[in-house]
């Protein structure tokens, strides 16, 4: 029998803004809430859509690494844009992030995001 499902909370990404948590970890794998441009320290989404999306892939990687794991061994990750005019951009910011290791992934176009944040980003990753 597997052992029970773990809830990841850590401080330094933004808390989350609803009945969930900021990740799961079962069966050696790591499944992360979608993550917005929030600000931990402060709370705020920047107006800026290139600060949103770093921001979010930060908020990422920290909550991967607080649930032991890594960028480097994310497998999925699934972006959802206000905007798909933004895609081009957001494929540069990313292409930072996952340089040379590429998961899967999925882009879609959504009418809005909780706090009118324009770009939000889930992943699922391997366990180290």
């Amino acid at each position: 029998m597997s052992p029970e499902p773990k809830i990841i909370q850590t401080a330094n990404a933004p808390a989350a803004i609803g009945p969930y948590s900021q990740a799961v970890t079962h069966g050696g794998l790591v499944f992360l809430s979608g993550q917005l441009g929030i600000d931990p320290t402060t709370g705020v989404i920047p107006e800026d859509f290139a600060a949103q999306a770093r921001q979010a892939l930060d908020n990422v990687r920290t909550v991967v690494e607080a649930a032991g794991s890594s960028l480097t061994r994310v497998l999925s990750v699934d972006v959802f844009l206000i905007d798909m005019g933004r895609f081009g951009q957001f494929n540069e910011i990313y292409s930072g992030y996952f340089s040379t290791h590429k998961p899967a992934r999925a882009a879609v176009a959504v009418a809005a995001l909780p706090r009118e944040a324009q770009v939000e980003v889930r992943v699922v990753a391997a366990l180290a």
